[in-house]
């Protein structure tokens, strides 16, 4: 249950709208509820400021399409990542407002916690590079999760150091950041290169994109984890969704 409802809620009981026990009937799922497969956290809101997030991958549909709907019940936005077009179609069914990112296999419920008019003149903002075309999956992950928690993000892909030319022109942009997400693959470099360009943090994303040497990923992690630039902090392989949240805490808080 999200803080807007909980308060909704309580004004309720306030105002004598709903009666304790009916309130207490709404609650009684806080903080989990044992579905059997799934222990759904609907307490996770209220501690971190955005509801548990539902990892598809490796949960069947009908497992996703339940725990979804019930996160959709108490919160007014819901993600689900790595999802494939089939989980989407179940989840619509259930969920008309159910919208999907087909690059970033993100089912999203509901609306962002902050619409994009509220976003669009912020000027504290996410700034989202990679390396490559290839790369744009993970990066959509990043940008589609931090959007949904409140922030403004922007975005510039195939900026990769093998044309250096083409970061240096989204410079601007880049600069004017609170906070940059640098993803890349192959030998990892692009994080190197925007740490050393910006006094912001830049959150580094290893994908697993590359040949053969490149180890699905390993290469370009490590070569991010012994980054000589200063203010790099790095995620897991194709951890888009992880450096998303984490753009969003340091450019937002927990807002």
């Amino acid at each position: 249950m999200d803080f807007g409802l909980l308060r909704e809620l309580l004004e309720s009981v306030k105002d004598g709208n709903v009666d304790i026990d009916d309130a207490l009937g709404r609650l009684r799922t806080l903080p989990y509820e044992d579905m059997g497969f799934a222990k759904v956290d609907n307490h996770r809101h209220l501690r971190n400021g955005f509801p548990e997030v539902v990892f598809c991958q490796g949960k069947t549909t009908d497992q996703v399409v339940a725990i979804m709907k019930r996160l959709s019940a108490g919160n007014k936005c819901v993600l689900g990542t790595r999802a494939d077009a089939d989980v989407f179609e179940a989840v619509k069914r259930e969920m008309p407002d159910a919208c999907y990112n087909v690059l970033a296999r993100v089912i999203s419920v509901g609306k962002p916690m902050r619409s994009a008019e509220e976003t669009a003149n912020d000027e504290d903002y996410v700034m989202i590079v990679c390396g490559g075309t290839s790369d744009i999956p993970v990066a959509e992950e990043a940008a589609v999760t931090a959007t949904a928690l409140g922030s403004r993000v922007e975005t510039s892909y195939d900026v990769g150091v093998a044309g250096l030319h083409r970061l240096l022109d989204q410079k601007e942009r880049i600069l004017n950041a609170n906070v940059v997400i640098a993803v890349a693959g192959m030998e990892g470099a692009l994080a190197s290169v925007v740490g050393g360009l910006v006094s912001r943090p830049v959150i580094a994303v290893p994908t697993s994109i590359g040949y053969g040497a490149s180890f699905n990923g390993l290469a370009a992690l490590l070569s991010m984890l012994n980054s000589c630039a200063v203010g790099v902090s790095v995620v897991n392989i194709d951890n888009g969704f992880g450096a998303g949240y984490l753009a969003h805490m340091i450019n937002r808080g927990k807002s």
